[in-house]
């Protein structure tokens, strides 16, 4: 049976997925390295993912984003929510997220995600979000009513939230924060020298700032931050990240690997090799970050939940000595 779903979600596949990438000149693709290679997925645990997925009318940024690690994470259960719909307002270069006029939000999602979170038995989530440049809250209230959701069908669920810059949205932040998410990240994704030709739409400055009110309005509060490498940065650049970051008040660091999505894309500049993200977690460590995810394959939500306990035992050990 053809489900009105299937047939919205066909039409959408059947529009361009990044129409103002359309004229831009095709970027070359470099061959990825061996330690870039993934398992394809399609275990019986992943297709039960995707079938909770499926039924609660939930959109993945693992699906979307065209994570490597999908095949991985999802045969472990563990899938990271994107809400306020698949079409993002923003064009980063990088972001493989459908670009376009998002649909109205969903006023069944939050209770929607907190049943996911249920059935897949999530001892730990990770909810994301399109931008929504066109909501007056950039969806601030929106996130805080998943996190209500989940609070009230999993209390014992650990939560993390990756949110967008909530630009020239007054309120919207404190909204999120005040709604008691267990760790508030929000990526940089790349150098400020970077920023205008990869995330033309937001402002380094803005973005550290952000993670650095979360801080003074919760101190309690873990705070996230992660960054794309392989774009073209300096190494001078990515100490500075780090410095920036950890001025901010920030717990946890990832970097990973940036890859092309598409030709339409920013391209590859080099594979940064696996030692050169060892020395990256080194000095990260060494500037005083609780934890550090540093490799090829990091994202912001892989192995989130191991982490999570991680940086609790980091904190614990901190405020011990």
């Amino acid at each position: 049976m053809v489900t009105l779903l299937d047939t919205v979600r066909r039409s959408k596949e059947d529009r361009p997925r990044h129409p103002e990438k359309q004229g831009r000149p095709d970027t070359p693709l470099l061959r990825k390295p061996d330690w870039i290679r993934v398992k394809a997925p399609g275990s019986p645990v992943y297709n039960e993912t995707r079938r909770i997925m499926r039924e609660n009318n939930l959109h993945t940024v693992c699906e979307e984003a065209g994570c490597p690690n999908i095949g991985e994470c999802w045969s472990k259960r563990h899938a990271t929510m994107m809400i306020m719909g698949d079409t993002c307002t923003r064009a980063c270069a990088f972001c493989n997220v459908r670009t376009g006029q998002p649909d109205p939000l969903d006023a069944d999602e939050p209770e929607n995600v907190a049943r996911a979170v249920e059935m897949l038995g999530l001892k730990h989530v990770v909810v994301t979000s399109v931008d929504r440049d066109d909501l007056g809250d950039g969806g601030g209230a929106h996130f805080a009513a998943v996190i209500a959701a989940i609070r009230a069908r999993s209390p014992e669920t650990t939560i993390e939230v990756l949110t967008p810059d909530f630009l020239r949205k007054d309120g919207a932040l404190e909204e999120v924060i005040d709604a008691r998410p267990d760790v508030f990240n929000h990526n940089l994704e790349t150098v400020p020298s970077l920023y205008l030709s990869i995330r033309p739409g937001a402002r380094y400055f803005h973005s550290l700032r952000l993670l650095q009110q979360v801080k003074e309005r919760d101190p309690s509060m873990f705070t996230k931050s992660g960054i794309m490498v392989g774009l073209g940065e300096e190494r001078h650049e990515v100490l500075q990240v780090m410095d920036d970051l950890r001025s901010a008040g920030v717990d946890f660091l990832t970097i990973g690997q940036y890859l092309q999505p598409t030709r339409k894309h920013a391209a590859v500049d080099r594979f940064v090799t696996p030692d050169e993200f060892k020395a990256f977690e080194r000095m990260a460590y060494g500037k005083g970050f609780l934890l550090v995810s540093s490799s090829p394959l990091t994202r912001s939500s892989y192995h989130a939940d191991e982490d999570f306990e991680k940086l609790r035992a980091a904190r614990n050990a901190e405020l011990a000595k």
